[in-house]
């Protein structure tokens, strides 16, 4: 394990896709991993068909394991679930 995975700070995140779909994820650096779905061959093969993306959810998670066990959950509710999420987030 690098000493970047030690110490970085998980977020799990739910994007809000042009066909209004969303898509979760995880990642140690939001802003670049949106750009990334938006400008580049490193956003997931779903979002790169549905650009533009936007930010509609962001959680901090204590590490990887619980930011992608999160993740998990997130992507099994269903889309009224989610939205139900996404209408309380609150960005700071």
């Amino acid at each position: 394990m690098t000493e970047h995975n030690k110490t970085a700070t998980w977020w799990v995140y739910l994007l809000r896709c042009n066909d209004n779909s969303l898509y979760a994820g995880v990642t140690t650096d939001i802003h670049r991993r949106v750009d990334e779905h938006n400008n580049s061959k490193l956003g997931a093969k779903y979002t790169r068909a549905r650009r533009p993306v936007n930010l509609a959810y962001l959680e901090q998670a204590d590490n990887k394991s619980s930011a992608c066990k999160k993740e998990y959950k997130i992507r099994h509710l269903s889309k009224n679930k989610k939205e139900l999420l996404v209408s309380k987030y609150k960005p700071k």
